[in-house]
């Protein structure tokens, strides 16, 4: 009988091990790609380099949504749907989740430690650890503030991929990036507030400091700005453009098509109530999958080709 209980309860843990990872999140930890492939990086070691920073971020963000969970299981078990994590609903016991994310974090960093330089690295991970704790214990209380330091993660995420490889960041490419990750995060907000309607502050009080007035108008001003930066930098030919990594510059300057597109598509879904968790589009949105093939393989072809 004890080894019927125990061969079952192993593996309900490590489910529920896994599900608070949430590994659906890691889609975003993609994003340190972005500045290796557009530096036109073909060496083995910047391969290794991104490889490594890939996974360094995939054990960090795990971390840190452990220990936010451990931080809100009572709000989350009020929540209609957050009720379901793992901590919340007790699958998962506070003390394995503590456990867990210490060593989810100290994985994170011994990995970046592997790199030849690596102090940049680990000084991204560093400021990125510091920002969500602070997040969780109490700037996602501060209206605005706590956008951008939401926001801060997605840019943090693509410039490590250039801090790993020591590969020069274009002011287009910051810009780029971090207008679109401050458009992802007021996307959520804008679609949680339309979503939750009068009971939006009881799930998550700092909507209680925006109106949808205010969000709609910020979408569109980061959208704006968002393809403003990408036009710039895909038709800067000087040493800091895209166009000046290969002769062959067409597949670039096209790329601002899929770019434009997926913007207003995304606007789209936003202004009907959609995309509350706006990284689900990855897995969910055709169209949004079929843009983002289109843009990628015109970026290839235009530094690689």
């Amino acid at each position: 009988m004890t080894n019927v209980d125990t061969g079952t309860k192993t593996p309900t843990s490590l489910r529920a091990l896994v599900s608070a990872m949430r590994p659906r999140q890691w889609v975003k930890n993609v994003l340190v790609v972005v500045a290796p492939v557009a530096a036109g990086a073909d060496h083995s070691h910047d391969a290794r380099n991104t490889a490594i920073t890939f996974a360094a971020f995939c054990l960090t963000s795990s971390g840190i949504y452990l220990l936010n969970d451990v931080r809100d299981i009572e709000s989350d078990r009020q929540h209609p749907t957050k009720q379901a994590r793992a901590l919340a609903s007790g699958q998962f016991s506070v003390g394995a989740a503590l456990v867990a994310a210490g060593l989810l974090l100290a994985g994170a960093f011994t990995l970046a430690a592997l790199l030849v330089r690596p102090f940049g690295l680990l000084g991204v991970l560093g400021i990125y650890v510091a920002i969500s704790l602070a997040y969780s214990l109490g700037v996602k209380n501060l209206p605005v503030i706590e956008m951008a330091a939401v926001a801060s993660g997605f840019f943090l995420r693509a410039y490590a991929g250039a801090v790993a490889s020591h590969i020069y960041a274009s002011q287009w490419f910051l810009v780029v990036i971090s207008f679109g990750a401050l458009f992802l995060v007021i996307g959520k907000r804008f679609a949680e507030k339309k979503h939750l309607g009068s009971g939006a502050e009881s799930y998550r009080p700092v909507l209680s400091g925006y109106t949808t007035e205010f969000l709609r108008s910020a979408l569109v001003l980061t959208a704006s700005v968002v393809v403003t930066g990408y036009c710039l930098w895909a038709f800067d030919t000087t040493a800091t453009g895209l166009s000046s990594v290969h002769h062959l510059i067409t597949p670039i300057r096209l790329s601002v098509v899929p770019v434009v597109l997926a913007m207003l598509h995304v606007l789209r879904l936003l202004d009907a109530g959609e995309g509350a968790a706006p990284e689900d589009l990855v897995f969910t949105d055709h169209t949004v999958q079929a843009l983002g093939v289109v843009w990628a393989t015109l970026v290839v072809i235009g530094v690689y080709g």
